[in-house]
């Protein structure tokens, strides 16, 4: 930007925080003083009242911790892992103006993986400081002509602010009366760049704990605040996650899969925004949960399928997932329904679904498959059906069934009833062999529907830690499970395959 584009900005950003924080009314400024006693007793009304602009959804439970750990803490280390849209570098900035206003904080400095984007963070709090209406007639006006910089200023009630970039000397900074940072704030400090190099982390690493943590004094209290995500399994968010007083990770979902800001983030909209990227960055960017290709499943095998009619039979596999016994960890869990058949030595995968979809959806996939075979051979259809899932079978799915099938035909299904050994167990166990030498292969014809992308993408992100959703590759062990079963039932049998060779029994 040039500088006429970044004044022309400026300027912008101070006539919306003026018009958005502006007051009616005539105010006495001993009801002035008593209003702002009162908000100061509640950061949480104070917050909102002085922040109308950026404080303009209900705040969630872990907003309010954090406010209450933050403020009343005056000596406290802090790791601030929150999702993408949770509002963490925000939040930042309404706790420490609040610290900063009334007196408990005077010297900050805001540390980020450059200069220019830590002077771009900081600016925010000038912002305020120069513009906010309400902050003005409640503590006067904090504007300091002669110490008013973009990236370094002094506020008229002693504050200071300083922005300063990785590995860029922090020493020396102190205030005018010789008060060391009293309050340090890392924004957005790795980057994907970064933790590609493990030296680079490191390096990074070592410079905070010297150069930046030394900065502060000894016999002052001090609060020490990091703001990032969980982007590498080794970066310096986790680092500092270990060294903390409190790491506070939250994720866009909770562990039951629901958004844990309703009142700012619609499970429909989340819905939205996770299905437009991959799944290793939605766990990365809102799960936390940073993942690698290829750890288990190193590769997958696309392939033309033979024609159904050369098949005995097919196996039409449905997951409605999860379990009681075996729920996402992160959040977000789906349900599956994959065509897989067998011929000539190999798995081959036809067609399917894999999404979370609701109860009518998963079973009206059921007849997609019917209609996608048609009579070109006999279709066995199974619904996973452990112990802990049986009471939803029989009180959910089976009536949805019936009622459809009194519409569109029946679906014999059968329920897997089977006592199912540990999940990546029989994953890993059962099908990366059979993935390793290409005998499970992907149905090439289906390689450009969604389903199937997201099925070879679950696969790929395998691990046996269950760091991503594996619905998808547990479906298709069930199907294969069932497969062998038959196989070994109809080995001897003449209807089973064609035969090359003279029975001499």
């Amino acid at each position: 930007m040039t500088n006429r584009q970044i004044i022309t900005d400026w300027n912008e950003y101070r006539r919306i925080l003026k018009a958005e924080t502006g007051l009616t009314g005539s105010l006495t400024q001993a009801g002035i003083m008593k209003h702002r006693k009162q908000l100061e007793a509640n950061p949480e009304e104070w917050i909102k009242f002085f922040f109308p602009g950026a404080a303009k959804y209900p705040f969630a439970p872990f907003h309010r911790k954090f406010f209450k750990r933050i403020i009343r803490n005056p000596e406290w280390y802090e790791v601030l892992s929150w999702s993408r849209e949770l509002s963490k570098t925000t939040c930042t900035m309404f706790a420490v103006l609040f610290l900063a206003l009334t007196g408990k904080k005077r010297n900050i400095l805001l540390i980020s993986n450059s200069y220019d984007n830590a002077e771009r963070l900081l600016e925010p709090y000038r912002a305020h400081l120069d513009s906010n209406q309400r902050i003005s007639l409640y503590y006067g006006d904090q504007k300091n002509i002669g110490h008013w910089e973009a990236g370094e200023f002094r506020a008229r009630n002693g504050a200071t602010f300083r922005a300063c970039g990785a590995l860029q000397s922090p020493r020396g900074t102190k205030t005018i009366d010789d008060v060391r940072p009293d309050c340090v704030l890392m924004d957005d400090f790795d980057t994907d760049e970064d933790v590609r190099n493990p030296d680079t982390i490191a390096n990074k690493w070592n410079w905070f704990e010297k150069a930046v943590y030394g900065t502060r004094s000894v016999s002052e209290k001090c609060l020490i605040l990091w703001c990032g995500n969980i982007i590498a399994q080794d970066c310096c968010i986790t680092r500092a996650g270990n060294m903390a007083d409190h790491w506070d990770v939250v994720n866009i979902r909770d562990s039951e899969g629901r958004s844990t800001w309703p009142d700012k983030n619609s499970e429909e909209q989340i819905d939205r925004v996770l299905s437009k990227i991959s799944t290793k960055a939605q766990q990365q960017e809102y799960f936390n949960n940073p993942i690698s290709e290829g750890e288990i499943f190193k590769d997958i095998t696309w392939g033309k399928c033979p024609s159904l009619h050369r098949l005995e039979f097919v196996v039409s596999y449905s997951d409605p997932s999860p379990s009681n016994k075996d729920k996402q960890k992160k959040g977000v869990s789906y349900k599956a329904n994959f065509l897989v058949g067998y011929y000539d030595g190999k798995f081959y995968i036809y067609y399917g679904f894999l999404e979370q979809a609701k109860t009518a959806d998963f079973v009206q996939w059921n007849y997609a498959i019917r209609d996608y075979v048609r009579e070109r051979t006999q279709v066995l259809y199974y619904i996973e059906n452990n112990t802990l899932q049986n009471p939803f079978f029989e009180q959910v799915y089976l009536p949805i069934f019936q009622e459809l099938g009194a519409k569109q035909g029946y679906i014999p299904i059968t329920p897997d009833t089977r006592v199912k050994p540990d999940k990546t167990a029989r994953i890993e166990g059962n099908l990366e062999p059979l993935n390793r030498v290409a005998m499970l292969v992907f149905n090439e014809a289906e390689k450009d529907n969604p389903h199937m992308k997201r099925l070879a993408e679950q696969f790929l992100l395998f691990t046996p830690q269950l760091k991503a959703p594996a619905d998808g590759p547990d479906c298709i062990e069930g199907a294969v499970w069932i497969l062998n079963q038959k196989i070994q039932q109809y080995a001897f049998t003449p209807s089973f395959g064609k035969i090359k060779h003279k029975n001499l029994y």
